[in-house]
């Protein structure tokens, strides 16, 4: 349990996550909330540099009785909010195995593995099978950029590359196309292919993306498996171990603090 201290907040911003009471900020969503606090709810979609998105339904929480998404609900005095639970983890697993099975997510062949928020959402929610049958989708695999891989096999369409590259980097380098199942992203090039787009290594869209799908070319290996950002300790313990230290929280950061082996995590 995080040692969070709440002393310094107005007493009329809080709220409770599962009986614990969460300080807030006006204008903060209960997810800025309880990540800032220590509380884990888990999430995809969501970044903390780029504005709520609620696609990937991960951070699905109770409501006082109602469901909706953390990550676009407004933190309110007085609200109760349900997280952890078996009725809304069993969802959440639900949507994850949806997520395995829709793409190609082979976790012993991807250089992510150990740094996937994906893969670290399913240790954490202790997720053993796929339960679904498997896709098999054919989708492009695009190697023509000098420093960057897209493998669209292994994209679960949380957008955070097409947000990223149009509100951060301002480029539109990523786009969404299609509907429905036959949604994917695209690369917005005069051929379609990354090496004539105007993305670079160093843009934030080629750093944001919570799976393998867009990786660097060169340095899949460079951080061995067994020392990678979610080998130690669960991502939902991870985030109590860098609020209890003030550290700002990004999930699958390059320069991720690493867990000590040893920390009550």
């Amino acid at each position: 349990m995080s040692d969070y201290n709440t002393s310094g907040f107005d007493s009329a911003n809080m709220f409770s996550i599962d009986g614990r009471r969460i300080p807030f900020k006006p204008g903060q969503t209960i997810l800025q909330a309880a990540l800032e606090a220590g509380v884990y709810i888990p999430h995809l979609c969501h970044h903390p540099d780029l504005k709520p998105h609620g696609s990937c339904k991960l951070c699905t929480v109770t409501v006082n009785g109602r469901n909706g998404s953390a990550c676009t609900a407004r933190a309110l005095p007085g609200l109760e909010v349900e997280n952890d639970t078996p009725a809304l983890n069993d969802r959440r697993r639900v949507l994850l195995q949806m997520l395995f099975v829709e793409g190609d997510h082979f976790c012993p062949g991807c250089e992510k593995s150990g740094n996937c928020q994906l893969q670290a959402l399913a240790y954490d929610l202790e997720m053993v099978a796929p339960h679904f049958r498997h896709f098999f989708p054919k989708r492009t695999v695009d190697a023509s950029h000098p420093d960057i891989w897209l493998d669209l096999n292994r994209c679960i369409m949380c957008e955070l590359c097409v947000r990223a590259s149009r509100d951060i980097d301002g480029k539109n380098v990523f786009m969404l196309a299609g509907r429905g199942a036959n949604s994917q992203v695209v690369v917005n090039s005069p051929t379609g292919l990354l090496k004539d787009s105007a993305l670079t290594a160093d843009d934030a869209a080629a750093q944001i993306c919570p799976v393998g799908a867009i990786l660097h070319k060169r340095v899949g290996y460079s951080v061995p498996i067994g020392q990678r950002q979610f080998d130690d300790a669960t991502i939902g313990h991870q985030v109590e171990y860098l609020a209890r230290r003030h550290i700002p929280i990004k999930p699958v950061a390059v320069d991720a603090p690493k867990m000590p082996e040893k920390e009550g995590v």
